[in-house]
């Protein structure tokens, strides 16, 4: 079938012309807002944010980003509602421009994995947000200086058997690792578990970093090492940072050097 696409700049809508006329494509904006102050996101994630018509996202996402999106149409669910949320999204976006927020970056451990396996034909666009390691890490000092990984110990989608073992395999290869989804009520015991883990690679006095509620309102840091860690002090909006066998801490600051010679 033969037609004319039209591009209309302003909301990055696509029209699309055919023997039935113009008919408007949509737009669905994939949005990683970053930490949750509105300072550390992106330009491009919060124009995107008030250009759109509809904001979809879970409901305490909303607040971080509530003087973005007032008088705009929102959709939002509660945890564990993500199919819906997306599948929504993708709906409204046949229309009308559409953006779905995700705290850190979308592309890690948030909605845009999702979005792609479930779109047919929407017009999608990703935009990256500052992750929930670098936010800590930033406030940490340079703990990700050198190769690094992110390990989340939720095992709602994740068999916890394969978390253990990328928690070893990361150890034994002396990544630093960074410790998403850390700690719950339903599985008070993982983060221990994974310390000790560690603990078979690592040093005694190897840095541990928690940051809770990074760069936004709440913030906490605390600074261990393998033998003075205290689980107690983590939950779910934390993020553990283990450092490799060269991290040390310098006045009060968690260092991994990148191996210039100094």
């Amino acid at each position: 079938m033969y037609g004319i696409f039209l591009r209309i700049c302003e909301k990055d809508l696509f029209l699309f012309f055919n023997w039935k006329g113009w008919i408007s494509m949509g737009k669905l904006n994939v949005v990683g807002i970053g930490p949750g102050g509105l300072e550390h996101m992106t330009l491009r994630a919060k124009q995107v944010i008030e250009e759109s018509d509809v904001i979809v996202g879970y409901t305490k996402y909303m607040a971080f980003v509530k003087p973005l999106i007032q008088g705009k149409e929102l959709v939002s669910t509660g945890m564990r509602g993500e199919k819906e949320r997306c599948a929504k999204a993708l709906e409204l976006a046949k229309d009308k421009v559409v953006s779905i927020i995700s705290t850190g970056d979308a592309g890690i451990y948030g909605m845009a994995g999702l979005i792609l396996e479930m779109k047919k034909d929407e017009n999608i666009e990703i935009i990256p947000g500052v992750t929930a390691s670098s936010s800590a890490a930033s406030v940490l000092g340079s703990p990700l200086m050198h190769d690094n990984c992110n390990i989340s110990l939720s095992d709602l989608m994740t068999p916890y058997d394969l978390i253990k073992k990328r928690v070893e395999c990361a150890a034994e290869a002396d990544f630093i690792i960074s410790l998403y989804n850390p700690r719950s009520n339903g599985r008070p015991y993982y983060l221990k578990e994974c310390i000790d883990i560690v603990k078979k690679y690592r040093k005694s006095n190897t840095p541990i970093g928690v940051v809770k509620n990074a760069l936004r309102e709440g913030q906490e840091i605390n600074l261990f090492t393998l033998d003075t860690f205290l689980d107690e002090v983590v939950d779910m909006f934390s993020i553990v940072v283990i450092g490799n066998s060269q991290s040390f801490i310098k006045d009060g600051k968690f260092v991994t050097p990148r191996g210039y010679n100094i």
